[in-house]
Formats: C-alpha cells, structure tokens, sequence
C-alpha cells in the first residue's frame, strides 16, 4: 500500500485545480502531476478530441482507468474536474492522498468558465447541459470525497495555494 502522502485537488472546471496545484507544489516542495495531461499524453488526443470521440461515458472510462494507475509521492496531483465520476479512481487518490475540494461559487464559475463548452469538460446531460445543471450535479460528488475543503473565492492563485497549505498543515 503506497503511502498517503500526496494531495488531491478536486473541483469544477475553473476552480483553479491546475494553476493552484503548480503554486501549491512550489509552497509544499512537492511534485505536481496534472491528470488531464497525464490522459492527453497517454491517449495522444486533447480532451475535447476524446471527449468527441469517445462520448462523456467512454471518456469517463478512460480517466478512470488512468487515475487509478496513478502512482505519486509528496505530489500535488491535480484531476479534472469530471474525476469524482468514478467511484475506483476517487478510492485510489483516497488511499494515495489526502482529497482537497477547492469550492467556488457558481456566480465566480461564470465569470472565470465563459468557454465551458469549448474546454473539454464532460457533460454527463449532453452538449445541452448548462452550467448550472453541472454544478449542481457535481457539488454533492466534491462534497462526497472532499476531506479538505478550501473556499477559493475571491482569491488570487496565490493567496488560494496558501489557504490551501494552511488548511493541510492545520488538518493533517
């Protein structure tokens, strides 16, 4: 069993997961893996591109199968936003990290995701699903696995990575 010394970063689309988890990496001295880069390089494709070419269920599929090889130590691994999705890769980053839920409010998702439909983001509800529709659908997920939680509003990358450190060194 791998230790459980990495960090998790989970949450929707725009809420600074990677940007953060590069910030975060630098403030702890740890490694930083991006999932989403991780299931690029592996799958040769952008998300969109496998997104498109697999549907949300398969591309969702094909994240899971790749979080759950993830295998990391003292790293910020920061998944996508579509992570909490699957149930055997949330149990892995469980067992390998501690799952920091990075929570931004729908009115501040708007303003930072106005090309959500472009990002490659999974709508499980079809190309039609709104903003709001997946939001409210992933909030109970992130609240579900979130053992930290870190209200990012309204903060800088920066001052977020910092509350986020703090967060760690108080609650781990």
């Amino acid at each position: 069993m791998a230790a459980k010394d990495n960090i998790v970063l989970i949450g929707m689309p725009g809420a600074g997961k990677s940007t953060l988890g590069i910030v975060l990496a630098k403030i702890m001295n740890y490694d930083f893996v991006d999932a989403d880069l991780v299931i690029q390089s592996q799958c040769d494709k952008t998300l969109q591109k496998l997104i498109d070419a697999c549907g949300p269920e398969g591309f969702i599929q094909v994240e899971n199968q790749i979080l759950s090889d993830i295998r990391a130590s003292k790293a910020i691994i920061a998944t996508g936003g579509s992570a909490v999705y699957s149930d055997e890769a949330m149990r892995h980053l469980t067992e390998i990290g501690t799952v920091v839920y990075l929570k931004i409010s729908y009115e501040q998702l708007v303003g930072r995701l106005s090309d959500f439909q472009e990002r490659g983001v999974v709508l499980k509800g079809g190309i039609g699903m709104s903003l709001r529709e997946l939001y409210d659908e992933r909030l109970p997920l992130y609240e579900r696995y979130a053992e930290v939680t870190v209200d990012v509003d309204d903060l800088s990358i920066t001052a977020a990575a910092r509350k986020v450190a703090d967060a760690l060194e108080k609650g781990v």
